[in-house]
């Protein structure tokens, strides 16, 4: 019936997520769309059913997600958490499918920098942890704690704060070793680039390199656009680290790994050139390339196959500190505290 048909779709969508990660080019693009188009119901948009529409809200939003539509993929994970809140009975009943609702919807606001419904939606999560529900059972317990964890990371990251985000860490990991049968490698995954991402934003760049090598040692079946990531910080790590001699080396076997996993984005093509020819020059000389290579890539700051760079790593945040001289967590927080001030005039 409707609601195999459409649970399969939003199932198939979403393993193609956790092999791929986003779409990365135009042939992505199209052997996902024609998927979509041929595998969705016709009379889908018509249904009045809970599930069926819940399911429905699903595909769209992994549908919207895969192909870095990040607006659509927000308003189609808005309306599956809006279900819940139009017949909050079903949150005891499917409390699964609330609660990774919530959890993308929180990855939505932290993509598209929604700074304050994000600080919203985790206070709701945060709230909705401490309920029956959340406790009832190992399951709901543990996807609750990783995903409420893994919005605070995120919102660390928005902000900046690096530092107080990894005041975080220590309580967390304690937790996902306590839980670790329960978790698949894909959730770990994410959490060493996560934590690896606060150490490099904090300028610890050592520790930073220890969690990346978890990645980069690791299965390379999953996630292939965080595989590529970990390796593109792990490289920039080594260069904030004055690790100059493995540069060269470093450069190749990155720039190697990412085209044969054809995941070279434009921004990635122009970091590459960029690095190539910068790490051979004196630092002093380094400041007028680093002004260069940001007024080239910030014009691809919009383009839609090129906002997973920025989602991944905030590259341009990154340029920016050495433009400035300031730490990268200052960039962050400035941009934050603007945002802010923009909402207050706004409201």
């Amino acid at each position: 019936g409707m609601i195999t048909r459409l649970s399969n779709l939003a199932l198939q969508l979403y393993s193609w997520y956790i092999k791929n990660g986003h779409a990365k080019n135009e042939k992505d693009e199209i052997g996902i769309k024609q998927f979509f188009q041929k595998h969705l119901p016709l009379n889908a948009y018509t249904q009045k059913g809970f599930y069926e529409r819940l399911y429905l809200y699903q595909s769209y939003g992994w549908y919207a997600f895969i192909r870095q539509d990040f607006l659509m993929s927000y308003r189609y994970t808005q309306k599956w958490v809006d279900l819940f809140k139009e017949q909050p009975q079903m949150i005891n009943v499917e409390s699964g499918h609330y609660i990774k609702g919530m959890h993308n919807l929180l990855n939505a606001h932290f993509v598209l920098r929604n700074y304050q419904r994000f600080d919203i939606t985790l206070k709701q999560f945060e709230e909705f942890a401490k309920t029956d529900v959340a406790n009832q059972n190992d399951n709901n317990r543990i996807q609750t704690f990783v995903y409420v964890s893994s919005g605070r990371i995120n919102q660390h990251l928005m902000h900046g704060t690096f530092g107080k985000g990894l005041a975080i860490i220590p309580e967390i990991e304690k937790k996902l070793d306590e839980y670790s049968i329960f978790l698949d490698r894909h959730r770990i995954l994410v959490f060493n680039y996560k934590i690896a991402t606060l150490y490099f934003g904090n300028a610890e760049y050592e520790t930073s390199i220890d969690y990346l090598r978890r990645i980069i040692n690791g299965d390379i079946d999953l996630r292939i656009d965080l595989q590529c990531y970990a390796r593109l910080l792990h490289l920039l790590a080594h260069y904030e680290l004055g690790n100059f001699d493995l540069m060269e080396h470093l450069i190749k076997s990155v720039y190697r790994f990412m085209a044969k996993m054809e995941n070279l984005t434009i921004i990635e093509e122009e970091m590459f050139r960029f690095l190539k020819t910068a790490f051979h020059l004196p630092l002093s000389k380094m400041k007028p390339e680093f002004v260069k290579f940001l007024n080239k890539i910030k014009q691809f700051q919009n383009s839609r196959f090129e906002t997973r760079s920025f989602a991944y790593l905030d590259i341009i945040a990154w340029i920016e500190s050495k433009v400035n001289d300031k730490p990268m967590s200052n960039i962050i927080h400035q941009r934050f505290l603007k945002s802010k001030k923009r909402n207050y005039t706004a409201d």
